[in-house]
């Protein structure tokens, strides 16, 4: 358990890697990268989300099974587990699978903020276009069954303050953290009944994990009717994300997009936009009561369409990377 760190690690790129927590609420910690604030994990209630575009995906996942029934979830993107230990909160037990570029680094946050006892969250380790593609290659695998128990929010928060660095652990503990009970493999990687997209790299999603080719990777991993949320951050006039609706709508008969900027605001601020997607009709698309209150802007149908306009799909030979969030447009 964390009582006094600082810097958790450093990644294989060479990102400063960094947990907060805060004076003002005890339990509760903020994981950011290269000073990019990625996830805020609750440790004594992990159903309280900081950021908005976390409860809109959580409501999502309450709306993709009956309540309290086991939800094969894949995390791509692990961050500090917070939609992980959501799912273990409300549906305990449902049977979890994350694909994370950096083994050590999540090691060290499994020993520093641990999961629920009883949860089964299992890793794959490595690129996530890379498994996709091994899983794809290899055909299905993974029965889940019982383990062992054990993407960018907009702004720190003010309260938050740093804690001095311990002496670092012992491998011996970041390797009881991913052991033979809590890894997978990328035919593990089957049936996925709502998979979470939170690729980024500090502030940036690679095109690679952005086109029509990736997402028909993950398509294929998905079990019929499962649900896929891509998170990205984007503002007026969205061209990134009307791109990337207009490549998940390639690949998946079904699209909508969930943000609480309002998307003709052209003075509007950077923000978090979600896209999801599924070859069977959305609940978000169905039901926008279950997102608010607030309720966020929803966009579907006829609607979206205006929206994406003709934007182009992209592809790995017209992909773009994610707006950068320090351009001098968003201030």
């Amino acid at each position: 358990m964390l009582k006094k760190r600082r810097t958790l690690s450093s990644t294989l790129s060479g990102q400063s890697v960094t947990l907060t927590s805060s004076r003002l609420r005890p339990g509760r910690f903020e994981l950011s990268v290269d000073g990019v604030a990625q996830s805020v994990v609750s440790l004594s209630d992990p159903t309280k989300l900081a950021y908005p575009y976390t409860r809109h995906i959580a409501r999502a996942i309450d709306a993709a099974a009956p309540s309290g029934a086991p939800l094969f979830t894949v995390h791509l993107g692990a961050g500090a587990l917070t939609l992980a230990r959501y799912v273990q909160a409300t549906r305990a037990g449902s049977p979890q699978l994350v694909v994370e570029f950096e083994p050590e680094l999540y090691a060290t946050m499994l020993d520093a903020l641990p999961l629920p006892e009883g949860s089964d969250v299992r890793a794959v380790f490595g690129d996530a276009r890379e498994v996709a593609e091994a899983a794809s290659a290899s055909g299905a695998g993974w029965a889940p069954g019982p383990a062992p128990g054990q993407g960018p929010g907009q702004v720190s928060e003010p309260e938050s303050q740093q804690v001095s660095e311990p002496e670092p652990a012992p491998q011996s503990r970041h390797a009881s953290q991913v052991d033979a009970g809590r890894t997978a493999t990328p035919t593990d990687w089957a049936e996925a009944e709502f998979t979470i997209v939170d690729l980024w790299d500090a502030a940036v999603i690679h095109r690679r994990v952005a086109s029509r080719e990736f997402f028909a990777l993950v398509a294929a991993r998905s079990a019929a009717g499962g649900a896929v949320v891509v998170n990205l951050l984007d503002g007026h006039p969205f061209e990134y994300a009307r791109r990337q609706a207009a490549t998940l709508g390639d690949v998946f008969a079904h699209v909508a997009v969930v943000l609480d900027a309002d998307p003709l605001d052209a003075d509007g601020p950077l923000g978090n936009v979600l896209i999801f997607a599924s070859d069977a009709p959305l609940a978000v698309a169905a039901d926008p009561d279950l997102l608010g209150p607030p309720r966020p802007h929803l966009l579907c149908a006829g609607q979206l369409a205006a929206w994406v306009g003709d934007a182009r799909v992209m592809t790995d030979g017209d992909g773009a990377e994610s707006p950068d969030p320090n351009d001098p447009r968003w201030e």
